[in-house]
């Protein structure tokens, strides 16, 4: 029987589809799809003997050991994952990485034992990431941003999430964009990062959304970096700026880096531990600017800072960081800040607080608060 197979690649993106992801692990970390869960047909050691067999004896060979290796009561578990997946996800479709071999016998193995007709995409992973790749050019041709700017700690993201129209680089870049932007688990892969990212653009275009706010960002953010198609459109584009005082700044870094930063922490290693882990990323995070800090500035914040989580540790006070935060905030990158935004001086549109912005955007691009 031929089993069916979609090639609307689009729809499986903008209907989120559940993907049922049928490569070895170490395929699906490199590179997946959101909503694709990652249940293989061989495991990453059975691949590597199937691949060095191909090498050796020829494609027949080969799959007469997959064959041997994935058989039985091994089989039978394999199946069973696939069906209890397709169970729960019944409109889905599953890939390997190029369409071939790998899904045509997931496919079959599942109807053979299930019954059920579960689809699988045409070309694979390989097909679905060019789609991407090629609509993420297309969406940043079609896309007209205006680029959210503002001092640190002034509150871009809280603007974002107030904002319809708008795609959060930090979000999907998993990292606050500062050296101390670190979050408790990794940032994800590159490509998991722009297949996120086109999938986002490609759901504005299909909403007929044009006119978009993108937080103004550096190339990098954390070890990740932005798409040169993109950010080379984003240095071309409007640039709206936020203000807010000094002091409105430090409480929104305190709430977010001590605050809700530590709340992260603990809840992924455990209360003692999250904390003694937070800590010391705070202070190497410190240590990583030590350079352009200065000898002197350098040593001060660092006694600052050691003295604020010596505090914190011992009573729970965690005001004390608030002299640290203030410190950096005015010595160190608001002279950076200073410099950056001279150079976007001829794109500067706007500037105002909260409210001015929103209603700049609403007023001028027609982007509405949600």
């Amino acid at each position: 029987m031929d089993l069916p197979q979609t090639d609307d690649y689009q729809r499986l993106f903008l209907e989120e589809k559940p993907l049922l992801d049928v490569r070895a692990p170490v395929e699906f970390q490199l590179g997946a799809f959101p909503r694709a869960a990652n249940l293989p047909l061989i495991n990453d050691d059975e691949r590597q003997q199937i691949g060095l067999r191909y090498k050796e004896q020829g494609q027949g060979k080969a799959i007469e050991l997959g064959h041997q290796l994935v058989n039985g009561n091994l089989k039978d578990a394999r199946v069973a994952a696939w069906a209890e997946f397709v169970k729960r996800n019944p409109h889905g479709a599953l890939y390997c990485f190029r369409g071939g071999l790998r899904s045509r016998i997931s496919q079959q193995w599942l109807y053979e034992n299930t019954g059920v007709i579960y689809p699988r995409v045409k070309g694979g992973y390989k097909a679905l990431r060019r789609f991407l790749i090629n609509e993420l050019e297309v969406s940043v041709n079609e896309i007209q941003p205006v680029i959210l700017s503002g001092r640190t700690g002034i509150g871009k993201t809280l603007l974002l999430n107030r904002i319809k129209q708008q795609i959060d680089l930090e979000k999907l870049y998993w990292h606050r964009g500062s050296v101390f932007g670190k979050h408790a688990e990794p940032q994800p892969s590159q490509i998991d990062i722009e297949n996120e990212l086109s999938i986002a653009l490609l759901k504005h275009r299909n909403n007929n959304v044009s006119n978009i706010v993108i937080e103004d960002e550096s190339s990098n953010i954390g070890s990740r970096r932005i798409p040169d198609c993109l950010f080379n459109r984003m240095r071309q584009s409007p640039v709206v700026m936020l203000e807010a005082s000094i002091d409105e700044r430090i409480d929104i870094i305190f709430n977010e880096y001590i605050i809700d930063a530590l709340a992260e922490y603990q809840r992924i290693f455990g209360d003692i531990v999250g904390i003694d882990i937070w800590a010391e990323n705070l202070q190497y995070s410190l240590d990583k600017i030590q350079r352009r800090l200065g000898g002197l500035r350098y040593k001060n914040l660092k006694e600052i800072m050691a003295d604020a989580i010596n505090k914190h540790l011992d009573s729970d006070e965690k005001i004390h960081h608030k002299i640290w935060i203030r410190s950096l905030l005015m010595d160190y990158y608001d002279p950076m800040y200073d410099y950056q935004i001279g150079r976007k001086k001829d794109r500067l549109l706007f500037q105002g607080d909260q409210q001015s912005v929103l209603a700049l955007l609403s007023d001028k691009y027609g982007i509405q608060p949600i």
